[in-house]
């Protein structure tokens, strides 16, 4: 039974209004969960999940930062003053992994609420215990998967003692193995009921632990909540029929717009792959599949001339060559503009400007695009990434999912023959999901080849035309 002897978790007609923001990101929230409750939030990509959460965790800024309305409260306090009872597990978890070795990195959330020294390490193993992470104490953080790097950072909190447990999409980029065994650590450490969980996920996968699902308003709906029956499966994202793609022809094959021969990929001399021989087709949906960890992203990087290849040869077809050079890595960076785009794993990584019109006009204002042209290219890719409403605002304020749609955005409008996308559809609800989707489509109708680096089983099924599959590290 739920312990219902506290007031738990409590939202009185509650919102919250970014600075320099003229629409409330939440408005009207009624919400209550109580101790040891396990509530799904649902919801459109940006339509408020996040800041739901830092407003419980009390990591939203001050008046400078914006403007709350309504009331929430913990247990009658306000969530500032609860902070030590709240655990946040944020969208990309190396932003919350501060230290080299993992023993040192569960123990700086001992050490920040003034545990006794003689119970520090006892509990971080036992939070590593918890987590099911058995790598040693001084192992590098650097070397960690990426469901391990997630399982990390959840140990790096429950240390703390925390009586919610808030998880932002924790499995949005990770393997099979990866999803399963966080899956696995969250309902060991809510089994007993003693602590709560509000978890974000737009993946169907978290049904068999949840008790019910808040479902947040969208410009057509009400903001609903409803238990979830036993045995329920929500519905996988909806594909259009016109997603699925043929195969690659004989032919197909052999038009290639990028080939590699004996090529060695890593960083600074250390090499993760040697011996990597193949082409990409032109105008041909390629998809990069693998476990977490195997060098997916390294290749992907490589491949677009953004990272020095160790040994072996990168080359384009002559058609995409400059000045007669066919490797990449020869290329100056206008001349990659227009010819290879990458979206990076992590948006903020590429993002240069103070407002979203801004980030997607930089690469036509690079290539000395007329101020009609760029207006209108700006304009298109708002309408289509569902981003027309957030014109003005900062690229970094934006949520996972808008921010994921800005930086295709980026990439697309300059025209590229060939673009790599790192975990494309992150953060996605199923209609952004769907019309991203659509939209590469769309581009390699017109002859654009893309290579997509992606553990989704759905957008592997829609697009996957060529797969390149990668062995995990030895």
């Amino acid at each position: 039974m739920i312990d219902s002897s506290n007031q738990g978790i409590v939202c009185q007609n509650w919102g919250w209004r970014y600075a320099g923001r003229h629409d409330w990101a939440l408005s009207g929230i009624n919400l209550t969960v109580a101790p040891g409750e396990r509530v799904w939030l649902k919801g459109p990509s940006g339509g408020g999940k996040s800041t739901l959460l830092k407003a419980i965790a009390g990591l939203l800024g001050a008046a400078d930062e914006g403007e709350a309305s309504g009331s929430l409260t913990i247990d009658g306090l306000a969530p500032v003053a609860s902070r030590q009872r709240t655990a946040l597990v944020m969208q990309d978890p190396v932003a919350q992994i501060i230290l080299a070795r993992v023993g040192d990195d569960v123990a700086f959330g001992a050490e920040n609420i003034c545990l006794p020294p003689e119970e520090i390490w006892p509990s971080v193993q036992n939070s590593l215990d918890a987590v099911n992470l058995t790598v040693e104490l001084d192992n590098s953080t650097a070397e960690l998967s990426g469901g391990q790097e997630q399982r990390l950072v959840i140990a790096g909190v429950l240390v703390m003692g925390p009586d919610w447990l808030l998880l932002d999409e924790p499995t949005a980029n990770l393997d099979s193995d990866g999803v399963r065994l966080v899956h696995q650590a969250v309902e060991r450490i809510i089994a007993d009921r003693k602590r709560g969980l509000i978890i974000v996920e737009h993946r169907n996968i978290w049904e068999d632990l949840i008790d019910r699902v808040f479902e947040l308003p969208s410009p057509k709906s009400a903001p609903s909540d409803h238990h979830l029956p036993a045995n329920a499966s929500t519905s996988k994202l909806p594909l259009k029929p016109r997603l699925h793609l043929p195969g690659v022809s004989k032919r197909q094959a052999d038009d290639f717009i990028l080939k590699t021969t004996g090529l060695a990929i890593g960083y600074g001399q250390t090499r993760i792959k040697e011996d990597i021989s193949f082409r990409i087709p032109r105008g041909i949906s390629t998809i990069i599949t693998g476990p977490n960890g195997c060098g997916k992203t390294t290749l992907a990087l490589t491949l677009a001339g953004l990272l020095p290849k160790l040994a072996g040869q990168v080359e384009v077809a002559e058609d995409l060559s400059s000045r007669g050079l066919t490797d990449p890595h020869l290329w100056k960076s206008r001349e990659l503009l227009t010819r290879i785009g990458t979206v990076f794993q992590s948006p903020e990584d590429q993002f240069v400007s103070t407002s979203v019109a801004d980030e997607i006009a930089v690469g036509l204002k690079a290539l000395k695009q007329s101020r009609v042209v760029i207006e209108a290219t700006v304009e298109q890719m708002l309408e289509t990434l569902h981003l027309k409403h957030l014109t003005q605002a900062n690229p970094f304020t934006l949520s996972g999912g808008e921010k994921r749609r800005l930086s295709v955005g980026t990439v697309l409008a300059p025209n590229p023959a060939l673009i790599f996308l790192d975990e494309p559809t992150f953060g996605q609800d199923p209609e952004t999901w769907s019309d991203l989707v659509d939209l590469i489509r769309q581009l390699i109708d017109q002859g654009t080849t893309i290579v997509s680096i992606t553990h989704d089983q759905e957008y592997l099924a829609a697009l996957g035309q060529n797969v390149i599959a990668m062995e995990p590290l030895p």
